[in-house]
């Protein structure tokens, strides 16, 4: 691991990532050693959109785990902004959306918004006014009063969003957030998803076994092959957007990324 000083975040692009030399174990339920990543190095540029690709299996969770700082990987590191993640404090500038939406039942959705804000201190008028704010940025703030069980799968999406964007950050990274659509909903979310990107300039990256799904969004997908999860293939997406899954260059495209993983 190198230890030489590390840059400050003034000298970094707000939102790039590095990722050096990552390796990762856990133990099976005999308690023997399974190498999940092997390896893994990996830039992602500020303001980009980046798609993890690969079967299941293959580490990607671990990865994005590895990268917001929830897991520590044993061999490696990662740097956000030029600052290694284990002295790197501005941690409210990334934020995760996980795969479930994570809502509390109890809260209206205003109050999940909310939620986040609540631990920093901030006066209960300004957190009330973000959330409102993250709210409509998502098309959602005429149902700032209904409860979880009264929306529909696709605004439950756009709540988890919103709560994801209250803190404002410059990196989002999302573990498989729209699986659970149907498709004409995720494909919904994904043009929602790109209109706040172009917004608000933020480093995406994302978490998908879904290849249109990755073609469609991402600015580059990286192809992870399984035991131990490695890093097989980087391919950038050059096609313009709006990008159209039954068009046949984006079509080609992922045909070309199947035969990958």
């Amino acid at each position: 691991m190198n230890d030489t000083a590390t840059a400050t975040p003034a000298t970094v692009d707000t939102g790039a990532i590095a990722v050096s030399g990552v390796s990762k174990w856990f133990k099976t339920a005999e308690g023997e050693p399974l190498q999940v990543l092997a390896d893994i190095n990996l830039t992602i540029a500020a303001h980009s959109i980046v798609a993890i690709l690969g079967a299941s299996g293959c580490g990607k969770s671990t990865l994005l785990n590895i990268i917001s700082g929830i897991v520590t990987p044993e061999r490696g590191e990662v740097r956000i902004n030029g600052v290694r993640s284990r002295d790197f404090t501005e941690w409210r500038s990334v934020s995760y959306m996980f795969q479930e939406d994570r809502l509390l039942p109890w809260r209206t959705t205003l109050r999940n918004v909310e939620f986040s804000l609540e631990s920093g201190g901030m006066p209960r008028a300004e957190r009330e006014a973000r959330a409102r704010d993250a709210l409509n940025l998502v098309g959602l703030e005429a149902f700032a009063d209904a409860f979880p069980y009264q929306l529909s799968g696709g605004m439950r999406s756009r709540v988890a969003l919103a709560r994801s964007l209250v803190q404002e950050p410059c990196i989002l990274l999302m573990d498989e957030p729209f699986s659970r659509l149907d498709a004409l909903t995720r494909a919904q979310m994904h043009l929602e998803l790109l209109r706040i990107q172009q917004l608000k300039r933020m480093t995406i990256v994302f978490v998908t076994h879904d290849v249109e799904e990755a073609v469609v969004l991402a600015d580059r997908v990286v192809v992870m092959a399984p035991r131990p999860g490695r890093i097989r293939d980087s391919v950038n997406i050059a096609l313009t957007r709006p990008r159209d899954a039954t068009e046949p260059a984006t079509a080609r495209q992922v045909h070309d990324l199947k035969s990958l993983i």
